[in-house]
């Protein structure tokens, strides 16, 4: 799987730094588990369905400087659920989510993006059950999951605190929506935006800062 922008977002704007547990479900290449180590002294671990890219991501961060407090498990969520003792300050988490779209011929990239292997339901009720009581769950979406995604944790008790609105350009396209969820209602949910480039195609200054502690071109 390659490494998407969108992500790279998510694990920039997620705030890991107060976190001492952390929890990556669906960790692909392990992109959100090293982008939190980096910013962090947290343990971290790492969950990913698929064998192949559960190795690729142990290979990664073998080789990183935070291999030390970073595990990778190759199990679904469902399966960790039944064995995890652990709760977590913050859990990150870029689902499959295209469930009214074609599928891939390739099908370790239709578990990877399509939610036959991991509803909405699930993740909210492991979330609920394993969430620290001050923690938070940070989850990436196209906006109409995004939407129902909110719909479904507001039912259980899990709580909407901020939002990020992600547009590929100023006046261009909303793509995806990061979502932070608690324990605890919010007054007030703020929505913010991020425009990824500019009219003229570079980058936005807000993708700038967001990104340059990882970004090597910034």
């Amino acid at each position: 799987m390659k490494v998407c922008t969108d992500s790279c977002i998510l694990g920039a704007y997620a705030q890991v730094n107060q976190a001492q547990k952390i929890l990556d479900i669906g960790t692909g290449t392990g992109l959100l588990s090293l982008m939190a180590a980096q910013r962090s002294s947290a343990h971290i671990t790492a969950i990913e369905i698929d064998e192949q890219a559960a190795q690729q991501a142990k290979e990664n961060i073998y080789i990183s400087p935070w291999a030390n407090r970073i595990k990778v498990k190759n199990i679904s969520l469902q399966d960790f659920a039944k064995e995890n003792q652990e709760s977590y300050d913050l859990i990150l988490c870029n689902p499959p989510f295209y469930k009214q779209s074609f599928k891939s011929p390739d099908e370790a990239r239709n578990v990877a993006m399509h939610s036959q292997e991991l509803t909405f339901a699930e993740i909210i009720q492991f979330c609920f059950k394993f969430l620290a009581a001050e923690g938070f769950l940070y989850i990436l979406l196209p906006p109409p999951e995004s939407s129902h995604f909110n719909q479904l944790a507001l039912q259980v008790g899990l709580y909407r605190q901020k939002q990020l609105q992600i547009f590929t350009k100023e006046a261009g396209k909303h793509i995806r929506t990061i979502q932070v969820f608690s324990r605890l209602p919010a007054a007030k949910v703020p929505e913010l935006t991020l425009c990824i480039r500019q009219t003229d195609e570079t980058y936005t200054t807000p993708f700038r800062n967001l990104l340059k502690d990882y970004y090597l071109l910034f």
